[in-house]
């Protein structure tokens, strides 16, 4: 089954498991940690210890996830906040064109299914982000957000 994970310049921390059809490079990947099928985790990026990244997730370039942090299924990272294919005299974009934006979630949060994350936010601990919302700045810690911008839903006790 390896030979359907790609894996270049990868740092795996003990017993991380990878399933089939991911594609990895460069990126770093904490102990006990769980990548779904059909993930991509690009260089630069950093994943905690005892996370669970499900299928079909794109995490960037730039993005930091803290330990005991869920992605549900198809959760989408952007590092660029004005993306374009070309400079302005038609060439194509390289590297060099363009500065990447980080992100960072922070420990235990969740991010639900398809959700889309925009470049230079901070997600804050044990925060839960509903499925399918954008999440379009920063999130405070222990809160519940949802829709499209999300915004918070509700606080979360402690006893939740």
């Amino acid at each position: 089954m390896e030979e359907y994970i790609r894996t270049n310049n990868v740092k795996l921390r003990k017993n991380t498991r990878v399933f089939c059809f991911a594609n990895l490079y460069g990126c770093t990947i904490g102990d006990n940690t769980k990548i779904g099928a059909f993930v991509e985790i690009q260089k630069n990026a950093f994943i905690g210890k005892d996370c669970k990244i499900s299928s079909h997730s794109f995490i960037c370039e730039g993005v930091t996830i803290e330990d005991g942090v869920f992605i549900g299924h198809g959760v989408m990272f952007i590092n660029d906040l004005y993306p374009r294919a070309v400079n302005k005299d038609g060439s194509l974009q390289t590297e060099e064109d363009w500065k990447v934006v980080k992100t960072l979630i922070k420990k235990r949060a969740s991010i639900g299914s398809n959700a889309t994350i925009l470049g230079g936010i901070t997600i804050g601990e044990n925060s839960i982000v509903g499925a399918g919302s954008v999440v379009t700045k920063d999130v405070p810690s222990n809160v519940i957000i949802a829709g499209n911008p999300a915004k918070i839903i509700k606080k979360i006790e402690e006893k939740e």
